[in-house]
């Protein structure tokens, strides 16, 4: 495993279908706000157009939850016998984050309960590097009704080379080649990585300038998740004119991590009913190969 130290660190293969016990979790009205805030809604516009998102009474304005907000609700992980544990060994300073999908099966309600399981859908053997899909689905807990399903992609270096299957290859865009149809510009700010970190991610590669260093970055970086929240952001104002309802999903690969205060641009195309984006930061692609599912 040349460039990581030759160590003798590999990805238990047998993990593959490995699935956890059912973890309960909830969330209100104020992770909700919570969520909206750290992703960046009223940032511009305080008093604006995301009063639904940001506030819990306004006058005549009924509170909603944004739709990526499930990403940070519930994944499953925290059973005991779940998948992490089943994967072996591995160094939290060498896992990346390598992409996330979404599909939600109804709107996020404000307040619920649910009970999501976690299961390896995907293990492979890149050669130096290892890659997980995790795919994680939540019912409500009263009545057994599918919520949402979710599948994180983790690239964990270093812990490759037991002569597993590699797997497809990458799939290459198909979005249209033209100019994007729109194009939502935000700018995050100084300390988004320690608002976002309160809806729970406390990975300390995005407030800890030591463990960041350790990991090679010059500081914390931001966390990838909360760069899509902010794309899911730009969806759903600039397709589904604000409505959660209209949002049935998206998918996106992470490329290059940013720093808290970098900007952000979203780019989307639209063609009947299929939708492209492309996240960058500057001419930096920060969220590549981007599709979003409509209701």
């Amino acid at each position: 495993m040349t460039g990581f130290g030759n160590r003798a660190i590999t990805i238990n293969p047998a993990a593959l279908g490995a699935e956890g016990s059912p973890v309960e979790s909830s969330w209100d009205s104020t992770d909700c706000l919570l969520y909206a805030l750290s992703v960046g809604a009223g940032m511009e516009e305080p008093a604006g157009s995301e009063l639904e998102f940001t506030t819990e009474n306004s006058h005549g304005i009924g509170q909603k939850a944004l739709p990526t907000m499930c990403v940070v609700t519930g994944d499953g992980l925290a059973a005991r016998d779940g998948p992490l544990q089943a994967l072996g060994r591995f160094k939290l300073t060498l896992l990346i984050h390598g992409g996330q999908s979404i599909r939600l099966h109804k709107p996020l309600p404000v307040a619920a309960t649910i009970r999501t399981v976690a299961r390896i859908t995907e293990l492979w053997d890149k050669g130096e590097h290892a890659v997980v899909e995790i795919t994680s689905t939540a019912t409500d807990a009263v009545d057994g009704t599918p919520v949402y399903t979710s599948a994180s992609t983790l690239v964990f270096r270093g812990h490759g080379g037991w002569g597993g299957e590699r797997g497809p290859p990458e799939r290459a865009s198909d979005r249209p080649d033209r100019s994007p149809d729109e194009v939502l510009s935000y700018t995050t700010r100084a300390d988004q990585a320690l608002l976002y970190r309160l809806n729970g991610d406390r990975n300390p590669l995005h407030s800890d300038p030591v463990f960041a260093a350790r990991a090679g970055f010059d500081r914390p970086v931001l966390h990838g998740l909360c760069t899509y929240g902010f794309t899911g952001r730009a969806l759903l104002h600039a397709v589904c004119d604000g409505d959660p309802a209209r949002f049935g999903g998206m998918d996106g690969r992470f490329s290059t991590p940013i720093l808290p205060g970098d900007p952000i641009d979203v780019h989307i195309w639209v063609d009947g009913s299929r939708v492209w984006f492309r996240t960058l930061s500057g001419d930096r692609v920060i969220i590549d190969n981007g599709t979003m599912t409509l209701t």
